[in-house]
């Protein structure tokens, strides 16, 4: 395996510009690690509160997880991540990054796929890995970066106060029973009762914009479930318009982070096919697009090509 080492990333990424930058809002409390204690060692960062995280990593090492909702490889990856670090005992600070929330991040740390590992001890990025890989070989890179932060003299240790004491309470009201219900069926892995429920609560509030991302990103889940990479993009290149195959290759590419590849080959399938042969690859367009999010310039770069293949 691979040693740790800051040197991989030598002149790739440059963290000068996030740090001491105010922070955005409240809830975006620097992680202290003083006699304060903090209220966990999981935090959201962002481009206006990651400053902060820098400077803790002078105390303890920062594991960073630039993740996406709409990634599979993040659904597998993450949780693993915060069980590890919780084991750790406040030896590490898991700091969570949105990747379509925070596109300075996503620039800084030259993120090319989703998810991305990356540490911080003393302000210097630590290459970790790229995607889901067996938890056997994460705790032992865990245990190198540990290694690793104690040569370079970062050896705290967070003093984590519990929420009742620190006065913060329950961080976030309890989810609506539907949401629960799909919740609860995606941590069991079972997408298609998650499916059957964000649809249950659509049907109760059409508006329910939270129910329709979830529905979006269980319905993506659900459909690279089992898929080979390599097979269906053999089987996509062995047949260029066979619309399932192509649908197949585009929903990996998604899920693993290469949202202008996916992109890019339903739209020259679009343009491919007869007129009367577009629709579901319209509508599976407009599907993923919902899926990324409007206010995304590759859904702006997208939706712009698709309109000029209409008219």
């Amino acid at each position: 395996m691979t040693e740790l080492s800051p040197a991989a990333l030598r002149g790739a990424v440059d963290l000068s510009s996030l740090r001491n930058r105010p922070s955005a809002s409240a809830g975006s409390t620097p992680p202290q690690t003083g006699g304060s204690g903090i209220a966990d060692v999981v935090v959201d960062a962002t481009d206006e509160s990651f400053g902060q995280v820098l400077e803790a990593s002078r105390t303890v090492p920062v594991v960073v997880d630039l993740w996406a909702a709409w990634s599979a490889p993040s659904t597998e990856l993450s949780p693993v991540l915060e069980r590890i670090v919780r084991e750790l005992d406040g030896r590490v600070l898991l700091a969570r990054v949105d990747v379509d929330a925070n596109p300075q991040l996503v620039q800084s740390f030259r993120a090319q796929a989703i998810p991305m590992v990356v540490a911080v001890i003393a302000g210097q990025p630590v290459p970790m890995f790229n995607g889901p890989v067996p938890e056997e070989q994460m705790r032992q890179v865990f245990a190198q970066l540990l290694q690793l932060a104690a040569q370079n003299g970062v050896t705290g240790t967070l003093d984590v106060v519990p929420a009742a004491e620190n006065g913060e309470g329950p961080s976030e009201p309890p989810l609506p029973p539907l949401h629960a219900e799909a919740f609860a069926a995606i941590e069991a892995g079972d997408y298609a009762a998650a499916v059957v429920a964000y649809e249950k609560a659509l049907a109760e509030n059409p508006r329910d914009e939270d129910a329709l991302a979830g529905l979006g990103q269980v319905r993506l889940l659900d459909r690279v479930q089992g898929l080979d990479l390599q097979q269906a993009r053999a089987a996509a290149a062995a047949a260029p318009l066979d619309v399932q195959a192509q649908f197949d290759v585009a929903d990996l590419d998604l899920a693993g982070g290469h949202v202008d590849d996916a992109f890019d080959r339903l739209l020259d399938l679009f343009a491919a096919l007869p007129t009367d042969a577009r629709g579901p690859v319209r509508e599976r367009l407009v599907e993923l697009f919902g899926l990324i999010g409007a206010g995304d310039p590759r859904v702006a770069a997208a939706r712009n090509r698709l309109t000029s293949l209409l008219f």
